[in-house]
Order: C-alpha cells, then sequence, then structure tokens
C-alpha cells in the first residue's frame, strides 16, 4: 500500500502517527526508501519496498470503524490458563495490529478481569491496546477520546446502549 507524506497511518506496535516524509537510507548494506513516520515525539523508519511490510495501515474509515464495535458486544474468546501462554496468545493479537484484533483484546481482558485479577504484563497488554483503540475510534468517527471511552464502557458493560449504537453508528449493519 501506497502512503503519502501528510497521511495518518497506525503503527501495529506504537499506534497513531503521521507520515512526514520519506527518506533513503541503507538498510543491510542496500539502499532502502522509507516512510518517516511521527508517532508522538518519536520518528520511526519503515521500509517502504518490503513486501513483508504490515506495520503500518490507515485508520478505519468510520463505516469500517463501526463494525468492528460488534467485537466489543460479542462473547470473549477462552484466553489460555498459564500466564506465559496467555500473554503469548494477547501479544500475538497485538502485533498483528489490526482493529479486529485490537477489539478482540480489550474485549478479551476486561472480560478475563471480572473473574480473575489482570498481572502487570495484562494489565500493561490492556492499556495500551485500550489507548490504541480510544486514539483509533476518536479519530474515525470525529468524537473526543472521552467520547469513545464512555462508549466503549457501556459497550464492555453491556449497559443495554448497544441498540443505540448500532443504530447510531451502523446504520443498519448486522454485527
Amino acid at each position: 500500500m501506497g502512503f503519502q507524506i501528510g497521511d495518518k497511518v497506525i503503527h501495529c506496535t506504537h499506534g497513531l502517527g503521521e507520515i512526514v516524509q520519506i527518506d533513503h537510507k541503507i538498510i543491510r548494506d542496500r539502499p532502502t526508501d522509507c516512510y518517516v513516520v511521527r508517532i508522538q515525539d518519536m520518528l520511526i523508519w519503515i521500509p517502504i519496498d518490503d513486501p513483508q511490510q504490515q506495520s503500518l495501515r490507515l485508520p478505519a474509515q468510520p463505516e469500517e470503524f463501526v463494525g468492528f464495535v460488534c467485537y466489543l458486544t460479542s462473547p470473549g474468546e477462552q484466553l489460555q490458563e498459564d500466564r506465559l501462554l496467555r500473554k503469548d496468545q494477547l501479544l500475538t493479537q497485538m502485533r498483528d495490529g489490526q482493529l479486529a484484533s485490537i477489539c478482540r483484546v480489550v474485549r478479551d481482558l476486561t472480560q478475563f478481569k471480572r473473574i480473575k485479577k489482570l498481572n502487570d504484563q495484562e494489565s500493561s497488554i490492556l492499556e495500551r491496546a485500550t489507548n490504541s483503540l480510544l486514539t483509533e475510534w476518536s479519530l474515525s468517527l470525529g468524537v473526543s477520546e472521552n467520547q469513545a471511552q464512555l462508549a466503549m464502557t457501556k459497550l464492555l458493560e453491556r449497559e443495554g446502549v448497544y441498540p443505540h449504537v448500532r443504530q447510531e453508528y451502523q446504520k443498519g449493519n448486522d454485527c
């Protein structure tokens, strides 16, 4: 996928950023064109020509984003009982960087937290996933992060707001 300078992008590890430049670097003794992405106070270089480059994606469009709301209200997937296997399971989903995976991590850890205390790593993963989701929610739907947080919390708590959200955001799309 070709990005342009000024494009907002989602990096699978670092979250929302912006392409600020296209730069020429020598990587492994080969000239390589790279996207220069500003993420908060940090610049990262992502090779353009790498066919395996899946670390960047465009933020979801509003109509695409609302389709992912269903993940937050659907039954969670079973997390591994062993904490190390559970950590690997969650980090694999986070590494994917896709919005569906981030929604699943938020949903599954939120549900898991209701029955068992999260360890420090799980809390950190949940915080990272939640921040990533809220940032994209805010950007995609043009709402404040506080509004996104409130809507997400209500969805995760299943306080009967899902039909309202579905009606307001999804405009008839089925989950």
